[in-house]
């Protein structure tokens, strides 16, 4: 599991930019590796990655007004990873949303954020059949 949840205000983008990144960030997920006993492995499972996006029409931004921007991106993971790996991952996701919304930066108010959080094992359910539908 990484599920990575995208928040952001309707004046940033519309749904084709924000499904490209979604793409982007799902692809980047699948990128991550660390070293486990000299050889590179993913970080996370390719059936678990999620990435998804909700668009909100109503909120307020700084001062409110009409030109100022955001995106926040929620990244749950499931816990036992190390702080270097989780760094990596954030540093990764977060230059990527940045580099996305360069031109947006230079031309209006934005603020981008990112932060990580572990799901515990002990407060979650699942029922998945994409893991063994990847592998076949």
């Amino acid at each position: 599991m990484p599920h990575l949840t995208l928040e952001y205000s309707a004046n940033l983008a519309g749904p084709e930019r924000i499904g490209q990144l979604c793409n982007a960030l799902a692809q980047c997920l699948d990128a991550q590796r660390e070293n486990v006993n000299e050889s590179e492995q993913r970080v996370y499972p390719l059936g678990g990655i999620r990435v998804r996006a909700l668009r909100y029409e109503q909120y307020c931004i700084a001062d409110g007004g009409p030109d100022a921007a955001f995106l926040h991106a929620n990244l749950k993971i499931g816990a036992g990873r190390s702080d270097a790996t989780k760094k990596a991952t954030g540093d990764a996701l977060f230059a990527l949303i940045k580099q996305h919304f360069a031109v947006e930066f230079e031309q209006q108010g934005l603020a981008l954020s990112l932060e990580i959080g572990e799901f515990s094992e002990a407060g979650t359910w699942k029922h998945n059949n994409l893991h063994a539908r990847l592998k076949r």
